[in-house]
């Protein structure tokens, strides 16, 4: 496998307090991102997301750490490495009374790199922005203002692009069309970061995804590892006559009684279980017709990855910080 990327080691960031105090940002984080892939990273607010773009990006001085990015030391050597890097705010920073076609342009000229006309109408083209070239930002709308911000990050063609929240406030018509312009992004070879709140977004989209809470980096994996050694299957049968409690010859399963006694609950299934949940709903079922059991319905739910996020935080909300 070829050297990543981005590297970054034991990197933290400590914001200072009015009394001597701090509020640790980031937590001794160590990530490597592939080149080519679009890697999501998850967490709720304030968890660290935006400072570990912004100490990539040259917006946040790390305390402590190092970042590494095409081979160069971002310490030391940073001009040479963050002109391949290309950062979609999540905030819509930019001069609202300048047309669209000037301020990505001038986005260009920030990294010294020659006017190229073919080359911005050739972005503004492909994120549907060409018929609006010489409107004031300012005149457009909220979805259109995020793709002008995609365009300045396109400007100078960044190897490595950071898109932090690329698809909040838009809705979902847009969202989906820019999760198209995003994917068509990296078949053109770009490496691509995101943050987002939108699981969804990350599911439909991510080779890999990072979870990280309070500044720590919980897990990074691809997303089929994640499903499959996280992912669980709840099913409900609901019983045609309630039951006191759950047979003993239902022990082997993983069952609760739910609504007084007149449904089965199962959960189970991931990496450890052989053939699966849905396997082991099958089994259950002929258990239940074995026991004589009756039930009038059944629904099976398969965890998304929205459910295995939800249920990782909530189980390190105790943890100390």
């Amino acid at each position: 496998m070829s050297d990543p990327i981005l590297s970054i080691s034991g990197l933290s960031k400590v914001y200072s307090g009015p009394k001597g105090g701090g509020v640790k940002a980031l937590d001794n984080v160590d990530l490597d991102i592939r080149e080519g892939e679009i890697f999501a990273l998850l967490g709720p607010n304030g968890a660290g997301k935006t400072t570990l773009i912004g100490a990539v990006c040259g917006l946040v001085r790390p305390t402590s750490g190092t970042i590494t990015a095409f081979g160069s030391d971002l310490a030391s050597d940073w001009r040479s490495a963050r002109a391949r890097i290309g950062l979609v705010p999540q905030e819509l920073s930019t001069d609202m009374f300048e047309t669209v076609w000037r301020a990505v342009s001038y986005s260009r000229g920030l990294f010294g790199l020659a006017p190229d006309k073919a080359r911005i109408e050739e972005i503004l083209r492909s994120l549907s922005l060409w018929e609006k070239k010489d409107s004031q930002i300012r005149e457009l709308s909220g979805g259109m203002k995020r793709r002008v911000l995609i365009a300045k990050a396109l400007a100078h063609e960044p190897d490595l692009l950071f898109l932090d929240e690329p698809t909040a406030g838009v809705d979902v018509e847009l969202r989906k069309g820019m999760w198209e312009q995003i994917g068509a992004l990296r078949d053109r070879g770009a490496t691509i970061i995101l943050t987002t709140h939108y699981i969804e977004e990350a599911e439909l989209m991510a080779d890999r995804v990072g979870i990280i809470r309070k500044g720590r980096i919980l897990m990074v994996d691809d997303k089929a590892s994640i499903m499959q050694h996280m992912g669980s299957t709840e099913a409900v049968l609901t019983l045609a006559e309630p039951l006191d409690a759950v047979p003993a010859s239902l022990a082997e399963f993983a069952l609760t009684l739910g609504e007084g006694g007149r449904s089965l609950i199962y959960r189970g299934g991931g990496a450890e279980e052989t053939q699966g949940g849905n396997a082991e709903v099958a089994r259950l079922t002929k258990a239940l017709i074995a026991d004589g059991i009756d039930y009038t319905g059944i629904d099976i739910h398969d965890s998304s990855l929205e459910d295995i996020f939800v249920d990782l935080v909530s189980a390190r909300e105790e943890e100390p910080a």
